[in-house]
C-alpha cells in the first residue's frame, strides 16, 4: 500500500501507539491519561507550540513551516464509549466499562504520525494546527473547541479530518461534497397515567397504551408528512414501563433519535411530535411532556476542498480506489461545527471487513494508520506548498 516511506519508517511505532492509547480508553471531555500522552508524543517530536486544556483536556498543537503562508487545521477526536470490551486483544481495555469502539485510538495515531513527519520534513509554508478533540461521542467537543475560540485564536483558514469505516476496502477512501452526515437530534416523552389493576383498566388510564399509539403515529411523520425523496429518519428506540403483568403503569417514558439535513424539515418534525404528543394525551386522558434536544448540525463538506482532499487522497493510494461522490448517510459527526465555521472536508477510510463501530468486538485495522498519516501530510503539502526558488 503506497504511504509516505518515511511514514512507512515508524509505522510499527504507530502501532505501539495506537494500541496504548486502546488499553486506556477514556470518555467524554475527562480524558487526561489520553491527553497527557498526546501532549508527551508532540514534545518528543519537538513540535513548536502545545496548547492544552482547550475544553478541558483538548489540545491544539502548532508546527511552524518554512516561511509565511496560511493555517490548515487537522482534526482527530480521542474519547471513548461506554461500552464493555469484548475483543479479547491483549491490549484490550484496562478501563472497566469503557472502549475504543469507534477507532478513535486510531485517528489519534494517525494525526501524530502526521506530525511527526512534518516537525521532520517542513516543506510547507505557514502552519499546521493539530488539532486532538475530546467529546465527540457525547458532548459536542468539536463544537465547544469553536466556541473557545481555537479557529480565530490560531488563525486556521481550513479543516480536514478523517473517520475509519469498518466494511469498506482496507486503505479505500470515500467522501462525498455537500451534505455527508446528518443533523441528529433526540426526544425524550414522560407520560403520567392513573395505574391500577389489570384485570380492571376502565378504572385506570392506561399510559402503555398512550406510549405504544405515540410510538405508532411518529412513523407517520416520516411517511405521511414529509416528501418522500428527501432523507428523514425518525426512530424510537427506548420504551420503559410496568413491573409486573397484571399491574397498570402509572408512568411510561418514550425516546428516540431524530436525523435530518434540512433545517425546515427538523422543525417539521418538532411542530409534529409537540401536535402528536399533545393529541394523544388529550385522546388517552394522560399526561404527556416532550422534551426535544436539538444535536449535532449536519456535517457539509465545502466542494472545493473536498475535490482537493479526493486529489490528494488519489495521489496516497490511487483513483480507483477513491470514491469523490459517494452520498450522504444519517450518521451524525460534531466536526460539522468546526465545517460551519471553515471550509474543509470529512473523509472516511476503509479499514477492511470486521465487528462495526460501537461494537464491542470492535478493533482498529493499525495497517492504515500509516495511510490516514500520509494522507494528512500530503493534504498540507498540497494546500501550502513551498514557493519555488
Amino acid at each position: 500500500m503506497p504511504v509516505v516511506n518515511r511514514i512507512a519508517d515508524y509505522a510499527e511505532e504507530m502501532t505501539g501507539w495506537r494500541r496504548h492509547l486502546h488499553r486506556i480508553p477514556e470518555l467524554g471531555f475527562d480524558c487526561p491519561q489520553t491527553a497527557g500522552f498526546i501532549a508527551a508524543r508532540l514534545r518528543d517530536f519537538g513540535i513548536d507550540e502545545i496548547h492544552e486544556g482547550i475544553a478541558q483536556t483538548g489540545i491544539v498543537a502548532i508546527i511552524e513551516g518554512q516561511g509565511a503562508g496560511p493555517t490548515i487545521g487537522l482534526r482527530a477526536d480521542f474519547d471513548a464509549l461506554p461500552i464493555t470490551e469484548a475483543t479479547g486483544l491483549d491490549y484490550a481495555s484496562e478501563h472497566a466499562g469503557k472502549m475504543h469502539a469507534c477507532g478513535h485510538d486510531g485517528h489519534t495515531t494517525m494525526l501524530l504520525g502526521a506530525a511527526r513527519y512534518l516537525v521532520e520534513t517542513r516543506n510547507f509554508a505557514g502552519r499546521v494546527a493539530l488539532i486532538f478533540q475530546p467529546a465527540e461521542e457525547a458532548g459536542g467537543g468539536s463544537g465547544v473547541m469553536v466556541e473557545e475560540g481555537i479557529l480565530d485564536r490560531f488563525d486556521i483558514g481550513q479543516v480536514y479530518a478523517l473517520h475509519n469505516a469498518p466494511g469498506l476496502e482496507t486503505g479505500a477512501f470515500c467522501t462525498t461534497p455537500g451534505p455527508l452526515m446528518a443533523a441528529v437530534d433526540q426526544f425524550h416523552i414522560h407520560i403520567k397515567g392513573l395505574g391500577g389493576h389489570g384485570a380492571m383498566p376502565h378504572e385506570a388510564r392506561d399510559p402503555v397504551v398512550a406510549a405504544v399509539a405515540i410510538a405508532q403515529a411518529f412513523q407517520t411523520i416520516v411517511s405521511r408528512n414529509h416528501y418522500a425523496l428527501d432523507d428523514l429518519v425518525v426512530s424510537v428506540t427506548q420504551i420503559h414501563t410496568g413491573t409486573v403483568d397484571n399491574v397498570i403503569p402509572e408512568t411510561a417514558y418514550l425516546n428516540g433519535t431524530v436525523r435530518t439535513f434540512d433545517p425546515k424539515v427538523q422543525q417539521m418534525v418538532r411542530d409534529r411530535m409537540r401536535a402528536i404528543v399533545a393529541g394523544h394525551a388529550a385522546s388517552f386522558e394522560v399526561e404527556a411532556r416532550l422534551t426535544y434536544e436539538v444535536g449535532y448540525p449536519a456535517t457539509v463538506n465545502d466542494a472545493e476542498k473536498t475535490r482537493f482532499a479526493v486529489q490528494v487522497a488519489e495521489e496516497v493510494v490511487g483513483a480507483a480506489k477513491v470514491q469523490g461522490e459517494v452520498g450522504r448517510e444519517m450518521g451524525a459527526e460534531d466536526f460539522a461545527y468546526m465545517l460551519q465555521k471553515r471550509p474543509g472536508a470529512y473523509l472516511f477510510l476503509g479499514q477492511g471487513e470486521g465487528a462495526g463501530l460501537h461494537h464491542p468486538e470492535y478493533n482498529f485495522n493499525d495497517e492504515i494508520a500509516p495511510v490516514g498519516a500520509s494522507f494528512f501530510a500530503r493534504l498540507v503539502e498540497r494546500a501550502q506548498p513551498l514557493a519555488a526558488k
